[in-house]
């Protein structure tokens, strides 16, 4: 049985995003800590004002027991008979034979808080040696009377009203106290409001909807601010890509939003201006060279066949021939390298299967396989990236005997991995082999001119190239070309 692995979360690459999220963030940890203070100074107050309530009701009851103590035992059930009869009082009293059984609330910190101030302030008035509980209970397992008579089994106009608030139906505080051996005196009450409940309340609703609210605002009124500054930033970085990718017509841009992104703007037009002075320089310098350098190489050259020594002559051909390669080489390094060349839709499949096409069966040898395919054309300079891809490829097949090509291409980026079956690279030189006409031991010529090229050329279009030991043996080049939104 396998199991995919979770997508591991990610930033939001945007600023916008990034600043919605902190945002958020920030707004959901302020809310709930001032949330959880209000609420904790709110149950603090109410916890007060339940525990006030209770001992003003105690000491009503207080009150109840004194008059009846006053009474003689043969008035008692009298007295209590006529106050039922005249609609009773707040409290529904009774005298009964034992203490009645009935099934208690489970005990909270509110509730519990009602019991001690209530057994507080009746123990304070009756002695504490009297026997007397003080308990909750709900309306459904009330019991009233010697019978143990349910509150529905009664005239409404005996307890209903006093013992009842539908559809809350809150508990009920019993206190049984006992007056004399065989005679014990009943309480039954409801807390006044609006302590009725005893439970601990939430966030109220409209509080609720004044966070969700003000978060939704809050959070709508920075994304426009953000949005509106992120613009100047966005046409920052389409100008700095232009310019990296070598458009010919690159405009100055457009000054615009905060103080900061208006120093950034000018420093890139300024920066502009004289990478545009610097390429012409190096172009004129370009075109000096080469017409300096060939043309006393071909007069030097016309001048060795004039020679009647042939051996002279062959030996003078030779150094000739090197110091054109050498030349060849210095000038292509930087032809090659050179960013005066157009943007354009380059179709990478097409390129590679022109580079690729001699080395396939049946005409080719079949030293060369292509996996997966591009998705679209990529923005490039089409020569530089034919260039590039073929001294991949090429030191690929000179030094690794085959050439197995793959591409991955998303909506990110263009990928292009060539694996060769040689021998590979050190590690510690894995870099070094980049740097022109190095060379590694046993090997006539290295890596360094072409792939030093190739990564320059990844460099211009803002890609990379990189290299990587296989464990099976080879080496791994792998050309990273971002897509930019193309």
């Amino acid at each position: 049985m396998s199991f995919k692995p979770l997508r591991q979360w990610h930033m939001p690459r945007s600023l916008l995003g990034r600043m919605l999220l902190l945002t958020l963030l920030a707004i959901l940890l302020a809310q709930t800590l001032s949330s959880a203070i209000w609420l904790s100074q709110l149950r603090t107050t109410q916890l007060e004002g339940l525990v006030n309530s209770a001992r003003s009701m105690a000491h009503s009851m207080n009150a109840t027991v004194t008059y009846l103590r006053s009474l003689p035992l043969a008035y008692r059930p009298l007295v209590l008979d006529q106050l039922r009869s005249m609609g009773g009082t707040r409290f529904v009293v009774s005298l009964n034979d034992k203490p009645l059984d009935m099934q208690v609330l489970p005990i909270t910190q509110r509730k519990q808080a009602v019991l001690d101030a209530v057994d507080q302030v009746l123990r304070e008035a009756v002695g504490p040696n009297v026997d007397m509980s003080v308990r909750f209970v709900s309306p459904q397992d009330l019991r009233i009377f010697n019978a143990g008579l349910k509150l529905d089994e009664l005239p409404r106009s005996w307890a209903h009203f006093a013992l009842t608030l539908e559809p809350v139906n809150p508990p009920v505080l019993v206190t049984q106290i006992q007056m004399v051996p065989g005679e014990w005196l009943y309480i039954a009450s409801l807390l006044p409001q609006p302590y009725t409940s005893l439970e601990e309340e939430g966030l109220p609703a409209l509080q609720v909807w004044f966070i969700v609210l003000s978060s939704v605002f809050l959070l709508l009124f920075i994304g426009l601010l953000v949005h509106w500054q992120s613009r100047p930033l966005k046409r920052l970085a389409r100008a700095a890509r232009d310019m990296s990718l070598g458009e010919d017509e690159v405009k100055p841009v457009e000054v615009g939003g905060g103080s900061e992104v208006v120093e950034v703007g000018r420093a890139l037009n300024t920066m502009r201006a004289r990478i545009s002075r610097y390429l012409t320089e190096r172009s004129q310098l370009f075109s000096a060279i080469s017409h300096d350098l060939r043309t006393p190489i071909t007069r030097l050259r016309l001048r060795v066949e004039l020679l009647e020594d042939e051996q002279l002559q062959h030996k003078f051909g030779r150094d000739l021939d090197e110091l054109e390669m050498l030349v060849k080489g210095a000038l292509q390094c930087v032809k090659d390298t050179d960013i005066h060349e157009n943007i354009e839709p380059v179709d990478l499949n097409h390129l590679l299967d022109c580079l690729i096409e001699p080395y396939l069966r049946p005409q080719g040898n079949g030293r060369v396989t292509l996996q997966g395919r591009a998705l679209r054309p990529y923005p490039g300079k089409p020569l530089a990236l034919r260039r590039c891809m073929g001294n991949l490829i090429d030191n690929a097949l000179k030094y690794g005997k085959n050439a197995h090509l793959r591409i991955d291409d998303n909506e990110q980026a263009f990928v292009l991995t060539v694996d060769d079956e040689g021998p590979g690279v050190p590690e510690q030189r894995l870099e070094q082999v980049f740097e022109p006409h190095f060379r590694l031991a046993g090997q006539q010529q290295g890596y360094g001119l072409g792939l030093g090229i190739a990564r320059s050329i990844a460099h211009s279009h803002g890609g990379e190239v990189s290299l990587q030991n296989l464990r099976a043996g080879g080496l791994r080049v792998t050309l990273h070309l971002p897509r930019n939104g193309d």
